[in-house]
């Protein structure tokens, strides 16, 4: 048995304007990316029609893949983290230390990973899921009712639990081992060593890094989108007007151009500004800031909610979704190809949620994954399964149970008179605190939450911008030229918007659907990876043969 490949070299420009990056995948990866911006600026029916096509194609032939793929992801996690052998081991050296505090380590995980899915879909998935989920479709319950309360959070807990969570942290937990433990350099590739070996310094290797980049920039337009699809509602709550929607012929209000473009100037701008500081500033500023405020928001819930329906939505959901989680994490339902019928029905249903989450978590997995190996250095692979997959996870729950339980406690009991089940999905979270406050309360409160949804996109904003620089530079994780930041800062909001125009939200989530689809092959390579790897190195430790680089290269 011989010591494991601790020397991948890949080839970066020594001077110039790409001095200390990857041309191959930087430049290729910026050409697939204008190319998307041009398509969908230029012409977008063409490409809303073209993506639908594809989208509709991938969700109907690859469900079991995403299903499957998704399954493997936390049955991984799990193993590593029980695994005696593998537990114990260290995310870098014996005597390296974690960077970070485990507030903050937590915060900067939290932030960019779901936080701001939480302003948008606490409110929002669970009254969805209260009005219609597979049990309504099946004849089981009926939407809107007490008697439907406890399957609307076991999906929204399904779709937010720990499946999402274990995308990230498989990828995570391959990055930091490869690159903390064997001194390979912190990019995707790394992750792959055990199975391709050095052909990884090459083209092969390329073309894995920039799958990574796309799939990221598609996965945060997915998450930016919603981010500034509430925004937009929010600015509109605290009297910035009505030149924010615009409303067609048949009645129909939708964001106005305007109102995109300027959300992503204040956005994008600050965005890239904090990432021009770097993680050790900025980004944990920020990030430290942020989960402050949904502490704070997260209170006012516990005090000024529904909090004894909030708690019992929340211990029993818990309960439902453990209970049917194995048989969640399998289930495939597939079409009989009867248009209406119940099969026919829930297939569709799970394509539009399950499905559809699956793939968004696994196109944010690079940029989320990344940056939870860079900020893990020195935590034992069982604690950074626990805090990456496990209490982030609960966190949802929370989040789900106190302020979702608030606003479908307020219809059942007849306060919010529809308030919420009518409003928009970026706008039901304000709509919920019109119901329960004054007017001036209301209203400051908005803000707060307009506060709080900023610092949520610029932290997972900035922090995309630094990881698609990482993985462009062979994964320096040094500073990077300013001009490659803004680059990408104004690439990202080109692509957020570019997508919005073309077709609004649904183009950007047909669009990450099928940037996810090569990448969670990649991932599953992971996974088998990380698996091959702690094996063989546990033989290699039992036998005497060095299983770790020194200080000194990793250093290098």
């Amino acid at each position: 048995m011989k010591p494991p490949l601790m020397d991948l070299q890949i080839k970066v420009t020594e001077k110039g304007f790409y001095k200390g990056f990857t041309k191959n995948v930087t430049i290729s990866a910026k050409l697939i990316v204008g190319i998307i911006i041009i398509w969908a600026v230029a012409f977008p029916e063409s490409a809303a029609s073209f993506l639908g096509g594809v989208n509709s194609f991938i969700l109907s032939t690859f469900n079991y893949w995403y299903v499957y793929a998704m399954a493997f992801y936390v049955l991984t996690c799990l193993a590593l983290a029980v695994w005696p052998a593998s537990g114990r081991l260290k995310l870098g050296l014996e005597d390296d230390k974690p960077e970070f505090s485990n507030f903050s380590w937590f915060s900067m995980m939290f932030g960019a990973g779901i936080g701001i899915g939480m302003l948008t879909f606490a409110t929002a998935e669970p009254i969805y899921h209260f009005k219609s989920n597979p049990s309504t479709i099946m004849g089981l319950t009926e939407g809107e009712t007490l008697g439907n309360v406890r399957d609307a959070y076991i999906w929204s807990f399904t779709h937010w639990g720990v499946a999402a969570w274990a995308s990230y942290a498989v990828v995570g937990l391959s990055l930091a081992y490869f690159s903390y433990r064997r001194g390979l350099p912190l990019t995707v590739r790394s992750g792959l060593t055990p199975l391709f070996g050095k052909s990884l310094s090459g083209t092969v290797g390329h073309i894995i890094d920039v799958v990574a980049v796309v799939a990221t920039i598609l996965g945060m337009a997915q998450t930016l989108g919603f981010g500034v699809d509430q925004f937009v509602s929010g600015l509109s709550r605290i009297g910035f007007g009505d030149w924010l929607y615009t409303v067609d012929a048949e009645g129909t209000r939708s964001v106005s151009t305007a109102a995109i473009i300027v959300s992503l100037i204040v956005i994008m701008g600050a965005s890239t500004l904090s990432a021009l500081s770097g993680v050790g500033k900025g980004i944990k500023w920020l990030s430290n800031l942020n989960m402050g405020l949904s502490f704070f928001l997260l209170t006012f819930f516990l005090i000024f909610g529904s909090t004894f329906f909030g708690l019992q939505a929340l211990f029993v959901g818990i309960y439902d979704y453990i209970i049917n989680l194995p048989w969640i994490l399998f289930n495939v339902w597939t079409s009989d190809g009867v248009e209406g019928s119940v099969a026919t029905q829930l297939a569709s249903w799970q394509g539009g949620w399950n499905i559809f989450y699956w793939a968004w978590w696994i196109a944010f997995a690079p940029f989320v994954g990344l940056f939870l190996a860079r900020v893990s250095r020195g935590r034992t692979v069982r604690e950074y399964v626990i805090g990456a997959m496990f209490i982030p996870g609960l966190m949802c729950f929370v989040w789900f149970a106190m302020v979702g339980g608030t606003a479908i406690d307020l219809e059942l009991n007849g306060d919010a008179n529809r308030a919420i089940l009518d409003a928009g999905q970026a706008d039901q979270l304000f709509a919920m605190l019109n119901v329960m406050l004054s007017e001036n309360l209301a209203w400051v409160m908005s803000l707060v939450v307009m506060v709080l949804l900023l610092t949520y996109l610029v932290t997972t904003a900035d922090s995309g911008v630094l990881i698609i620089n990482t993985i462009n530079a062979a994964g320096d994780e040094g500073p990077k030229a300013r001009p490659h930041i803004l680059f990408w800062g104004i690439a990202m909001a080109l692509v957020v918007g570019g997508l919005i125009i073309a077709g609004g939200l649904s183009a950007i989530q047909t669009a990450m659907v099928i940037g996810a689809l090569p990448f969670s092959v990649v991932m599953v390579l992971m996974g088998i990876s990380v698996l091959k790897a702690i094996y063989k190195d546990s033989k290699r430790q039992a036998a005497g043969i060095q299983s770790t680089a020194n200080k000194e290269e990793i250093a290098k």
